[in-house]
């Protein structure tokens, strides 16, 4: 069990503005993302931006980027998220099976960050 690092998230207020940015900087992003909860694009190296819909707390406050590390399935995302919690980390939201097909779980760093804990819900 070795989580990775695999993805940034960006909690966002406006889907179609924050992706009209991304577009502009280069970032291929599908046209239908604009009206859905979730987007992901690929970035050199094999990372992923992914954003999501949500009521964003002020600038400088955590939560807004959300570091996303990737479980080999979807008990490791529960072991991992229960494994955490009990040596007293914080948990935000316990596990949960994401309609863009994900197990997904998130816990606060000592700062209050929001991170992601994921796994594909298919092999």
């Amino acid at each position: 069990m070795t989580p990775r690092f695999d993805a940034i998230g960006l909690a966002v207020a406006d889907m179609a503005a924050s992706l009209a940015f991304y577009r502009i900087l280069g970032l291929d992003i599908p046209a239908e993302a604009d009206t859905q909860p979730h987007a992901e694009a690929a970035l050199p190296g094999g990372l992923r931006l992914m954003w999501d819909a949500a009521e964003t707390p002020p600038a400088g406050e955590p939560g807004r980027l959300v570091p996303a590390f990737l479980c080999d399935n979807p008990a490791e995302v529960d072991a991992l998220y229960e494994k955490l919690t009990e040596a007293g980390v914080r948990g935000f939201k316990e596990p949960w099976d994401a309609f863009w097909g994900q197990r997904y779980a998130t816990v606060l760093d000592p700062d209050g960050n929001n991170v992601g804990l994921f796994a594909p819900l298919t092999g």
